[in-house]
């Protein structure tokens, strides 16, 4: 039992990682947390983590759906167009690959925080041409994705829980 108590410690601090990462964009979530507990339980047995395995596995999966849905559902409140919601997403890909993680500070985070809102704001320009729809659509959908962040985060944090709960100390 000694001899896996490193182990499980550093699988616990990856599954923190991954909680910090369901909140903040361009580090690994709930996929992490995934990993850490296929790793537990390749090394102990998957009947001993079985539980905590597939919450986490549905928590990914509805995660992706709300993370989606939330920025959906903020880009329609806020009247966003097609224009909008395609803006947000090339902004996203441009933000967080293209010119802004150059920047000194902040690089790919700022990339994925305001790639979006600018994107939005300026596919909603281009269509509609009215700088105030274009702001309010671009906010609507960065308050969306953060939500869906939020959302994700509670998510990572039960999943560790579940994991916490179930193999503590190392439970057959």
């Amino acid at each position: 039992m000694t001899d896996l108590l490193w182990l499980y410690w550093l699988l616990v601090a990856v599954m923190v990682f991954g909680i910090i990462g369901a909140v903040v964009p361009t580090i690994p979530g709930i996929s992490l947390i995934v990993g850490a507990i296929f790793v537990w339980g390749l090394v102990k047995g998957f009947g001993s983590v079985a539980t905590a395995l597939a919450v986490s596995v549905v928590l990914l999966l509805l995660s992706v759906a709300i993370d989606f849905l939330a920025t959906y559902y903020g880009a329609v409140k806020a009247g966003a167009s097609k224009w909008g919601q395609i803006g947000a997403l090339v902004g996203l890909v441009v933000g967080l690959l293209g010119l802004l993680p150059a920047l000194p500070v902040g690089g790919p985070l700022f990339g994925i925080i305001l790639g979006p809102l600018l994107g939005a704001m300026i596919g909603e320009l281009v269509y509609r041409r009215d700088l105030i729809l274009a702001t309010k659509a671009a906010i609507g959908i960065f308050v969306g994705s953060v939500v869906g962040n939020l959302v994700q985060g509670l998510f990572a944090i039960f999943s560790v829980l579940i994991f916490l709960w179930t193999t503590w100390p190392f439970r057959a």
